[in-house]
């Protein structure tokens, strides 16, 4: 499989495709070290385009104004859309940030679903009549921002951008999609089905770009909302400049987040989940069971099972047959999780497996990193503390709900959080007093559009998906009428 390598492809400007010849993006393939395509870059003068339009587009009411089942059913014909070319939006993804051919097939059907989900919220979510305190009438209406930026991450584009874009649209707003530099194309090919699908010019704008791109969208004036998704440094210094134009943001940032198994648990469906957690997408998930609590008295036996299941997973090229690891997204991360591990090695920390490149020579050329597994770390090492965002699990003892509660909570994290164990009691207790916006019980990665999805702490602000996703790009206004 190839991406489309030919010339430069261009971004999305209310409505028209542009090209820029300078300081393109060099896509490449983590899988191979190839060359993918070399994508246009949105210069300050676009940014400034593409907030025009989408003013444009948000200010004269003709899709904010429209009724919702005729917005929604715009919605349905992206996501039919977007169905039709699963296979076609997988490969993009897949070669651009090597993630293995069936997750890719997957997420594309996810992308699309979202769509549809929205389209179902758009015309059903309706405006609330409030109780009257006098004589009058009173309601409680939603209103668009207006111009949204959507800023998206290089793990999972095309979910990412199918939150954000789709209720940001059912909500009535424009938007500016500015994603990764390292996978635009998902972006880009959403931008042409949203336009053949008969979407309004200028009510999505799609921005390849550097950092520089991001950080003018987001201190332009003409943007009255940002939604971020992404590291919590960039996600703090997006919230620095919104405080200062008193703009609303949505920020879904880091994690590193307890995966917990109890000394009653199933014990092969616990080994299980963890495996999956962790490694699932080379462990480049906000939601990554990154740090594995284990009760002293089964610590042994559940850690030497998930090495047993760890040194068997096929790491491979991302569409050969039964793969179930591929790269990391940039050769740039992969240096990055190895000195880390490397880091914690030296200071101590044992590598129960993994830590280093595979032996393939037929993986030589790409950006691989082997399942890793980190036992004896100190709880203050930076293995255990930083967000690794790769194939790397640090395991660690605990003794009782006491001892393992005041341990996941030491974090700055409080993305998700998972427990294994056949005691229901224990498991909603040691839920509650969790500090995670996710929980999974005996189960883990669970995910569903319907359900609120955000973090605690330094792992974000605001909720996406569900209803409250599609409320995250309103504002409330209050009418009253008199009766007198």
């Amino acid at each position: 499989m190839t991406g489309d390598d030919v010339g430069l492809k261009p971004m999305l400007i209310d409505g028209q495709w542009v090209r820029r010849s300078g300081d393109p993006v060099e896509s490449v393939n983590p899988a191979t070290g190839a060359p993918n395509h070399r994508v246009s870059t949105a210069t300050r003068e676009d940014v400034d385009a593409a907030v025009a339009a989408a003013t444009r587009a948000a200010t004269n009411r003709a899709w904010a104004g429209m009724l919702p089942h005729q917005r929604a059913a715009v919605l349905h014909r992206i996501a039919d859309a977007m169905g039709e070319r699963t296979e076609q939006f997988a490969i993009l993804q897949m070669i651009e940030n090597g993630k293995v051919w069936p997750e890719c097939v997957a997420q594309a059907r996810s992308a699309a679903a979202t769509f549809r989900y929205y389209a179902g919220v758009c015309e059903t979510l309706g405006s609330e009549v409030t109780p009257p305190r006098g004589n009058y009438l009173s309601m409680t209406v939603f209103e668009p921002y207006g111009v949204v930026a959507a800023i998206t991450p290089w793990n999972s584009p095309m979910t990412m951008e199918a939150q954000k874009v789709a209720p940001a649209l059912a909500a009535g707003n424009a938007v500016v999609l500015k994603p990764s530099e390292l996978t635009p194309s998902p972006a880009l090919e959403l931008g042409r089905v949203a336009l053949e699908a008969g979407l309004p010019p200028g009510l999505l704008n799609v921005l390849p770009g550097r950092g520089d791109t991001g950080a003018a969208l987001v201190a332009h004036p003409g943007v009255g909302m940002v939604s971020f998704t992404g590291g919590t440094g960039s996600g703090r210094r997006i919230a620095e400049v919104a405080a200062g134009k008193l703009m609303p943001v949505a920020l879904e940032l880091g994690g590193k987040s307890p995966h917990v198994v109890f000394d009653d648990a199933d014990v092969e469906a616990a080994v299980a989940g963890v495996v999956g957690g962790i490694f699932e997408g080379s462990g480049q998930s906000c939601v990554a069971g990154s740090r594995l609590f284990v009760q002293r008295s089964v610590f042994d036996r559940v850690v030497a099972a998930v090495e047993a299941a760890a040194r068997v997973l096929r790491v491979d090229l991302p569409d050969a047959p039964g793969a179930q690891m591929g790269p990391i997204a940039s050769f740039g991360h992969r240096d990055r999780i190895a000195a880390i591990v490397d880091e914690a090695r030296a200071g101590g920390a044992t590598v129960v497996c993994g830590g280093r490149v595979p032996d393939a020579p037929a993986l030589a050329s790409g950006a691989y990193y082997l399942p890793t597994v980190i036992a004896g770390a100190d709880r203050d090492a930076r293995i255990v503390r930083e967000e690794i965002f790769g194939p790397v699990l640090c395991a660690l003892p605990f003794d009782g709900e006491d001892d393992l509660i005041a341990q996941a909570n030491d974090s700055v994290y409080g993305l998700a959080a998972g427990i294994w164990t056949r005691d229901f009691t224990r498991a909603w207790r040691v839920a509650r007093r969790l500090e995670a916006g996710t929980v999974w019980i005996n189960t883990y990665k669970q995910l569903s559009i319907a359900a609120p999805f955000g973090g605690f702490k330094e792992s974000g602000i605001g909720r996406e998906k569900g209803l409250t996703g599609l409320r995250l790009y309103q504002q409330a206004k209050s009418i009253y009428v008199g009766l007198g």
